[in-house]
């Protein structure tokens, strides 16, 4: 059974509407306009206007819709701010609208292939790739592997360039500069590969070694040790993804960037529950 797009990937609510709807009648073949429009609060002719684009969705029945859809947090914040730029008539109200919209929007990137994990073989690979964008895309070995730190050497830094170039991950422009194909890259889906989890257990040892190796003025490395329930177990690892999301947003606004950063993030149990819900 297909299953609708992120919500994300939307532009009109009644789209949003007329999907969900779909896909519940999917999975239940009885289901009809009839019923959907109980939900709702409204008559059938309504309903069928509504997801027709002839008409809009009332205020009251609002709420009924993000339950309908199974929409919570930031999704469903998305699909409010789609319903009042469809209703709204003077064009700067709509414009300030829709920018408000598109900042809740995930930033754009491409999912890496099973061949393309690769790129998370070593930790200067992925360094190596960003520090093009500091250094305006000159490619000399040499100077890269010095300024990454820890340091690299002349050879790993141009295996690491070679790489870059066959995985497709960064390209030759005119000018023989080198510059990322995508701005943004991810594994994709929740179960990590070997590969990334190596990358990981890579970047945690430099955490690790950070702490000696720069002075506090250029780090910021805390951590905070706590009981919680699992419904705020759940919430605080929603909380972490929205703050990696603002990150990257941030990140496509550094216009001239002249270090390569890594964020670690790691919540993990001390205590691990026992009960059923962990």
């Amino acid at each position: 059974m297909e299953t609708m797009r992120p919500v994300f990937e939307y532009l009109d609510y009644r789209d949003i509407l007329k999907e969900a709807f779909e896909e519940r009648k999917q999975a239940t073949p009885l289901f009809s306009y009839r019923m959907l429009a109980e939900n709702f609060g409204l008559d059938t002719s309504n309903m069928f206007r509504i997801l027709q684009k002839d008409s809009h969705l009332p205020a009251r029945c609002q709420s009924r819709a993000v339950e309908f859809i199974g929409l919570t947090g930031r999704g469903a914040e998305y699909f409010l701010l789609l319903i009042a730029y469809a209703r709204e008539r003077n064009p700067k109200a709509r414009a300030e609208i829709l920018e408000k919209a598109m900042d809740l929007r995930d930033v754009e990137r491409r999912k890496l292939t099973e061949q393309e994990l690769a790129y998370y073989r070593d930790w200067y690979v992925v360094a190596v790739r960003s520090l093009l964008e500091v250094m305006d895309g000159k490619a000399r070995p040499a100077e890269l592997a010095t300024r990454l730190s820890p340091a690299v050497t002349e050879a790993q830094a141009g295996q690491a360039l070679d790489l870059l170039l066959e995985l497709g991950l960064v390209k030759k422009a005119s000018s023989e500069r080198l510059v990322l194909s995508d701005a943004h890259l991810t594994a994709g889906g929740e179960e990590k590969t070997e590969a990334v989890r190596q990358f990981q257990r890579q970047i945690l040892s430099l955490a690790s070694e950070a702490l000696e190796r720069f002075p506090r003025e250029t780090r910021d490395i805390s951590t905070i040790t706590f009981a919680v329930d699992h419904d705020a177990f759940v919430e605080i690892r929603e909380m972490l993804r929205e703050c990696r999301r603002q990150i990257q947003k941030r990140i496509e606004d550094s216009r001239k960037p002249d270090r390569v950063m890594q964020l670690a993030m790691a919540l993990f149990p001390l205590a691990p529950s026992t009960g059923t819900s962990a």
